[in-house]
């Protein structure tokens, strides 16, 4: 008998103001431990919380890219625990009014392989909703490793804008699970609220799940904390949803906890038991009045927004002609977008495929072998473009534009000026070209009579002859036409 897995996800994304969500402290990464814990950050007593604008935009700006409810009134409550990097012994979070409420994300879905991967093997689209997303504070940090038998607190984050973006449990696999976290992560890059930096922890996943037979209630789930790797939450989420099933066919029964996962061992293990609402006894705020939010701010948000993704996908499949694995690739990142729109520009529309099949072919790949990202790329969208002018144009061959990429790659400079300096022009002279084939043809009678008896295969050594005679630059469809013509004689 089969189980179902189902999946919701809670992911955290510090959000890219200078300073904290409470206070004027730097929220920048990297300073040396407690040097930005400022009065606020550590709770003295007396001090009063003042709410960051940056954050409040923010939050909206992600509530208007996934088409969210914003809530014209929203209210900051007090959720009550006690931890070592958490001075005030309460959170300043959002319970019951968030800023952002019920939205979407529309996901692409390419199968991974593991035991929770889907039923299909073809990629697929499926639209995820969003419960909420909500703005609070992060908390310090906890620094394990740096002493013996003690542990060091860093206040340095603590304040830190989070936006905490809930989902509903509409995933039913890891590469679902996956695939949306990877949208997440994109998307919040691509309008500009969060740097997405996951080894910092700017974007952290907490993922919920349950197992259940088809068609019964949902099952008891468990939640596996601090996911910072996509490769991680796979990892976790295959092993969680075995355990599950293994315990329930064993006769055992799922006890709702917080779990940790540990990349070393594969496995993931019991932290606490999972605490509900009511344990943390939320209050609103007595210190930050209502977060009113105008039409008027609501517009001015609206305006900073760039073109979302599935609107520039679906452009690039009405426009270009381009294929739905064309533009889903392009869309990746905004960088990768904004490289591909400014190489259009420079090549003109008709050759969108031709630029489209460069970023994700050659470049992609240079990039890969580099280990780079798009932003790092070497070589600019003009100085690609020109290069792909000269392929639709036939000055050059597909080899010799691969060498002229690579020399763009390492030296920089111009395509023509490569080209020229390099001889790469391809033979596009229909004389020439027809002089060389007779040439060959007259040298090598017996091949030709042996090719007109009915070997056809023979044709791949006529085109090596010409090439080699021409030093490869001869234009490969127009030798070709002209080598059937004239054996076919």
């Amino acid at each position: 008998m089969t189980w179902e897995i189902v999946i919701g996800l809670e992911v955290h994304a510090q959000l890219s103001t200078r300073s904290k969500i409470f206070s004027g402290a730097s929220a920048a990464f990297g300073a040396e431990p407690n040097t930005q814990a400022d009065a606020v950050s550590i709770a003295l007593p007396g001090v009063l919380p003042v709410l960051n604008k940056g954050a409040v935009e923010r939050a909206i700006k992600f509530g208007l890219a996934v088409g969210a409810h914003i809530a014209p009134r929203s209210v900051f409550a007090r959720k009550n625990y006690f931890y070592p990097d958490l001075p005030k012994g309460y959170q300043i979070s959002q319970f019951d009014l968030p800023v952002v409420g019920q939205g979407a994300l529309t996901i692409q879905i390419e199968p991974l392989s593991g035991p929770s991967t889907g039923s299909g093997l073809q990629p697929y689209e499926k639209v995820v909703r969003i419960t909420r997303a909500h703005l609070e504070e992060d908390a310090g940090k906890s620094l394990h490793e740096d002493f013996h038998g003690m542990t060091g607190i860093d206040l340095n984050r603590a304040g830190t804008p989070l936006l905490e973006i809930v989902s509903e449990p509409d995933m039913r696999s890891a590469a679902e699970a996956v695939a949306y976290a990877k949208a997440l992560h994109s998307l919040v890059r691509w309008i500009g609220i969060c740097d997405g930096n996951m080894q910092e922890g700017s974007f952290r996943c907490d993922v919920n799940v349950s197992v259940r037979r088809p068609g019964a209630e949902l099952g008891t789930r468990r939640e596996i904390k601090n996911l910072n790797s996509f490769k991680f939450m796979q990892q976790a989420i295959d092993y969680e949803v075995q355990w599950q099933i293994d315990t329930l066919e064993n006769g055992g029964k799922i006890q709702q906890a917080t779990i940790l996962f540990n990349p070393d061992t594969g496995e993931t293990r019991a932290m606490r038991s999972k605490e509900d609402a009511h344990d943390y006894r939320y209050f609103p705020d007595p210190d930050l009045l209502p977060l009113d939010i105008t039409p008027a701010l609501l517009e001015q948000v609206r305006a900073t927004l760039p073109e979302l993704p599935q609107a520039k996908r679906n452009r690039y499949i009405g426009e270009y002609a381009l294929t739905a694995y064309d533009a889903n690739n392009l869309t990746a990142s905004r960088e990768m977008a904004d490289f591909f729109d400014m190489c259009v520009t420079a090549v003109g529309p008709s050759n969108a495929k031709l630029c489209a099949n460069w970023l994700i072919g050659e470049v992609s790949a240079q990039l890969n072998r580099d280990a780079l990202d798009m932003a790092q790329c070497p070589i600019t969208a003009q100085q690609l473009g020109g290069m792909l002018l000269r392929i639709a144009d036939n000055t050059i061959s597909n080899s010799g534009a691969k060498e002229v990429f690579r020399t763009l790659w390492a030296d920089g400079g111009d395509a023509d000026m490569i080209i020229e300096a390099k001889g790469l022009k391809q033979v596009s002279d229909s004389g020439a070209i027809e002089a060389l084939v007779d040439g060959i043809i007259a040298d090598n009678a017996d091949k030709v009579a042996v090719y007109r008896s009915g070997k056809d295969k023979l044709f791949g050594f006529f085109v090596g002859l010409a090439m080699k005679a021409s030093k490869g630059k001869a234009n490969p469809a127009q030798l070709n036409e002209v080598l059937k013509r004239k054996l076919g004689g």
